[in-house]
């Protein structure tokens, strides 16, 4: 078994790069970039976003240009640069200019309402769904979908899809009459049911 021999960072000849990971990560105006100790931190106007960087990488910041490269050669390198790039660029698009989820619900009195941290969802159970919203989402309800409508505003493009994921798994788009809570613009396969079956007899 033959072991990877690293390359000294920076040093880019005869090394096998990732197609997305090499290109360059353009930093916007207002958006700094700190590396330390094998971590990124990314500040900007939508927030601060910090992570581990994933192993067998260097990053290098010149200007407003940001750039990764792999340490190793081989695949596992292409495939570490790839990762990496790709983290980078959504703290950099999360803290610039952040990300939006928009939930719907989708029932006969089916309805959100926020109170203070808390969302309250009434999804025809017996009782209220509260779901204490994580610390860097911002919800909004907009008046004139009468509750209906959840958009979900962050900078961490990871965080919102788990909060996103969680609140629509709570009533999941049902097959027969598509009730539940779907992302809007999300596409449900309704079933036809035994009245479909039957020709609606």
């Amino acid at each position: 078994m033959t072991q990877q021999a690293s390359v000294p960072a920076g040093t880019v000849e005869g090394l096998r790069q990732s197609r997305i990971g090499k290109r360059p990560v353009e930093l916007p105006k207002g958006v700094t970039v700190t590396l330390k100790d094998g971590n990124v931190e990314v500040k900007g106007p939508k927030g601060t976003l910090a992570r581990r960087l994933p192993d067998n990488v260097s990053v290098k910041v010149e200007g407003t240009t940001l750039t990764v490269l792999p340490t190793i050669p081989g695949r596992d390198g292409a495939r570490f640069q790839g990762l990496a790039r790709a983290l980078i660029n959504s703290m950099v698009v999360g803290s610039s200019t952040g990300y939006t989820k928009t939930l719907q619900l989708v029932g006969t009195g089916y309805r959100a309402e926020l109170k203070g941290q808390v969302l309250n969802l009434s999804l025809g159970f017996s009782h209220p769904v509260n779901f204490p919203v994580p610390a860097g989402i911002k919800v909004e309800i907009p008046g004139d979908s009468k509750g209906t409508l959840v958009i979900l505003t962050g900078a961490d493009k990871e965080k919102m899809g788990e909060t996103a994921a969680k609140i629509r798994g709570f009533r999941p788009p049902e097959p027969y009459g598509g009730k539940g809570v779907r992302y809007q613009g999300e596409k449900v396969r309704e079933k036809a049911g035994k009245a479909g079956a039957k020709g609606g007899k």
